[in-house]
């Protein structure tokens, strides 16, 4: 995995396209905005985009498409969203039907796609600063929770936000959020540090999407809105069909993670 560390996003994609990478994509295409996607009809895009509006620490927007266009033209142009995803999931009604290398033989014409910043977006300023990314150092899906947050609700969604969890340090934490507080549309900074029970969490060896990592003494979890929560919407909102990524295997962009910065 190492060897596309260094590579640009339209190469991640390239791969992606090709089934020549099907795996997580934290640490890898450094520099580059990765971003959650979510496709749905038309009939329940709108109530999605407002949804996003409400709650723009969990679902900060990035791009959406035109009706059944699966080009993103700001952040990708070229791309295909229905083949450069390394994963997908298919909702039907709200239940996980199966995960799909690609979506090319589903995709209808009343489609709309949304792509949605990524904490992944902000691992590489936290790397920089010599901050742990314990998932990267472990080789392992970031760990994912669903909380008692509940999401400010519009149309047929609703749900709890969802939140990733970085171990650290207190003073680590206090140097992440600063960090972080430049990237407003990857997430920003922590929604919660400390005793996982007060965001209603009862196991952090169990997370709800992705993997466990080690917390060593003196660390306490640290945790981020997370852009798998239009996941747990769709669980709530049952739409006839729905179509996201496979947590942790993001789209990239060609955005750079500059570009979302805030000074």
């Amino acid at each position: 995995m190492s060897s596309y560390q260094n590579i640009t996003g339209k190469e991640l994609r390239d791969l992606a396209r090709k089934l020549e990478f099907t795996g997580v994509t934290s640490g890898l295409a450094l520099g580059y905005v990765q971003a959650n996607l979510v496709v749905l009809p038309r009939a329940q895009a709108f109530d999605f985009l407002l949804f996003c509006q409400r709650n723009p620490k969990p679902c900060p927007l990035l791009d959406v498409t035109e009706v059944g266009d699966a080009e993103p033209r700001l952040c990708a142009p070229g791309a295909d969203l229905r083949t450069d995803v390394p994963c997908y999931r298919v909702y039907r009604q709200g239940e996980l039907m199966n995960e799909p290398a690609d979506i090319v033989e589903l995709w209808q014409a009343d489609w709309v796609g949304f792509l949605l910043g990524c904490s992944f977006t902000f691992e590489g300023a936290l790397l920089q600063a010599g901050l742990p990314v314990r998932h990267i150092e472990e080789n392992r899906n970031v760990p994912m929770y669903r909380t008692n947050i509940a999401c400010q609700p519009a149309g047929i969604f609703h749900g709890p936000m969802v939140v990733s969890m970085r171990p650290m340090t207190p003073a680590q934490a206090v140097r992440a959020t600063q960090i972080c507080t430049r990237f407003a549309r990857a997430h920003g900074t922590p929604v919660h540090l400390g005793d996982p029970s007060a965001i209603g969490i009862r196991d952090l060896a169990d997370p709800d999407f992705g993997d466990a990592v080690t917390i060593r003494p003196g660390e306490i979890p640290v945790f981020w809105a997370c852009g798998v929560t239009p996941q747990a919407a769709v669980m709530q909102a049952k739409p006839p069909i729905c179509v996201t990524h496979k947590p942790g295997h993001m789209f990239v962009t060609d955005w750079k993670d500059v570009d979302l910065e805030s000074v």
